[in-house]
């Protein structure tokens, strides 16, 4: 278990108590400024996103954890700048460990706010955690998994999202939305596995499938995961992201044939303030050489940057971030938020290689 889950884990009791009384969601780094570019395919900065009318327009965020305040915060903020959402999309952490108590609580938060119709969650690594802990209020890891069975997480996760499978497809104003995810937690199969994704011949079959449909109908698609695929955005280079998929490859062999995938993804809480906060990865045997989009979407809970040595470093003060992505017929402008602020952070234009 790395420092982060254990340290998460530690100090997540007196949330999730408070929660149970809660009745029954190769790259290559961008540039910032105004005039930099990456490829022919992207340009950055606070440049207007151009004439019409957004065909859609919703947000993207991931790592709740539990942590309610900076939630209410960030949907009030979304509402604020995008109320006619056509979607939110959660990329995983939506609780600290996956209690029932837990997501009941995510619930009522999120209904005590307005929000976008259509919530398209993703799961996360912390939506596994309950076999860590004997009682919500009694961390046991050396009794793991302390009776709890795999497959009850599955149903928590299942019965709050409102389906039977974890990757699932939405639509946000007729943009389609895919969620990916793991099938198994790994250490009830691996003893020498923790969090580790692992995606059945099912899911990415479905997935090819998806992308394949879309792209002959020339639609953009928007994929949401938990864990940032190695060697695309900020901490994905890092000791402590970059063997998150079992089966990476494959995926990135999936994605990678598609101009006009964006794929969201969380997990490491980095700041959107840095550079490589979006990237287009090239994938070798694609014979796609401009490459798909990948996009880190910050944290509500909690953030970090690189140390410098190879590992992380949390950012100091208030941290609760987010996107904010709008789809024209020729472009996707993707705008980072400080909901705390209130205030953009930066923001990239991805011209579309096929008009909607």
């Amino acid at each position: 278990m790395d420092r982060r889950s254990l340290l998460t884990v530690a100090t997540g009791a007196v949330g999730a108590v408070a929660a149970a009384q809660i009745p029954a969601g190769a790259a290559r780094p961008a540039q910032s400024g105004p005039s930099a570019q990456h490829g022919t395919s992207a340009q950055h900065g606070p440049a207007h996103a151009g004439p019409g009318r957004p065909v859609a327009a919703f947000n993207v965020i991931s790592d709740i954890q539990g942590d309610l305040r900076d939630l209410g915060v960030a949907l009030e903020d979304m509402n604020r700048t995008n109320r006619t959402s056509a979607g939110l999309a959660v990329a995983g952490d939506i609780t600290p460990r996956g209690y029932d108590a837990e997501y009941a609580a995510v619930a009522s938060e999120v209904a005590r706010h307005t929000h976008p119709r259509t919530v398209a969650w993703a799961i996360g690594n912390h939506e596994f955690y309950v076999p860590k802990w004997r009682d919500p209020s009694t961390l046991a890891q050396d009794t793991w998994p302390n009776g709890t069975t795999e497959d009850s997480l599955f149903r928590s996760f299942y019965a709050f999202a409102g389906r039977n499978t974890v990757y699932a497809e939405h639509s946000f104003g007729g943009i389609p939305v895919l969620s990916l995810g793991t099938e198994r937690y790994m250490h009830y199969h691996d003893p020498k596995l923790w969090d580790e994704v692992w995606l059945s011949e099912a899911q990415l079959t479905w997935l090819e499938e998806r992308l394949a449909h879309w792209a002959r109908r020339r639609k953009p698609v928007m994929v949401i995961t938990h864990h940032p695929l190695p060697n695309t955005v900020s901490g994905s280079h890092n000791r402590l992201y970059s063997r998150d998929y079992l089966q990476a490859d494959r995926l990135l062999g999936i994605l990678g044939r598609h101009k006009d995938v964006f794929l969201f993804c969380g997990h490491t809480h980095w700041d959107l303030a840095l550079s490589d906060w979006y990237v287009r990865r090239v994938v070798p045997g694609t014979a796609n050489l401009d490459g798909f989009s990948v996009i880190n979407t910050g944290a509500v809970q909690t953030g970090y940057t690189d140390d410098g040595k190879g590992g992380e470093v949390t950012v100091p003060g208030t941290f609760n971030q987010g996107l904010q992505v709008e789809v024209f017929r020729d472009r996707v402008v993707v705008k980072a938020r400080d909901f705390a602020a209130g205030a953009w952070l930066k923001q990239i234009t991805v011209p579309l290689s096929t008009r909607i």
